[in-house]
């Protein structure tokens, strides 16, 4: 499984704009809007049912909150999520990205919490579950990625 971190140096009403086209999702987020979380994993997991893909369910869904929650909570505006599913001819080339879009520069960094500490452990599952991830700077922001492959789901 191919594993790399690529690290460089809109706003919306609450979540009800969640719409599947086709074989992209997007779903705007409201800061702070913690119950969004469950919403976006539901989502979600219906978007890949739906696109004939439920065996990345469990995983997206995992990456998917730990990302959400990192910038509903760390940020001081929404953010926008988008899901992606390609359909690439070559082995290893079909693949789901999904993408976290927030409106502070400050890029997200591993930690290593102790074992009492009851959070910081998000950016370490997507490190150890996903294909490859990473973070690119967007406009007065940011986006939080990750990918898994379909052909192995």
């Amino acid at each position: 499984m191919e594993r790399h971190t690529a690290e460089s140096s809109g706003e919306g009403g609450r979540g009800v704009e969640a719409a599947a086209q086709g074989r992209q999702l997007r779903r705007l987020l409201q800061h702070a809007d913690l119950p969004a979380v469950a919403e976006s994993r539901k989502v979600m997991r219906d978007a890949l049912r739906g696109w004939g893909v439920p065996g990345l369910a469990d995983t997206a869904e995992l990456l998917t909150s730990e990302l959400v929650t990192n910038a509903l909570q760390h940020t001081d505006r929404g953010a926008v999520l988008t899901a992606t599913l390609s359909s690439g001819i070559a082995p290893r080339s079909r693949r789901l990205r999904v993408e976290v879009r927030d409106f502070v520069a400050r890029h997200p960094r591993l930690r290593s919490p102790g074992d009492q500490v009851t959070s910081g452990r998000g950016l370490l599952l997507v490190q150890a579950l996903a294909d490859a991830w990473g973070v690119h700077p967007e406009g007065t922001g940011k986006v939080v990625w990750f990918e898994l492959s379909i052909d192995a789901a």
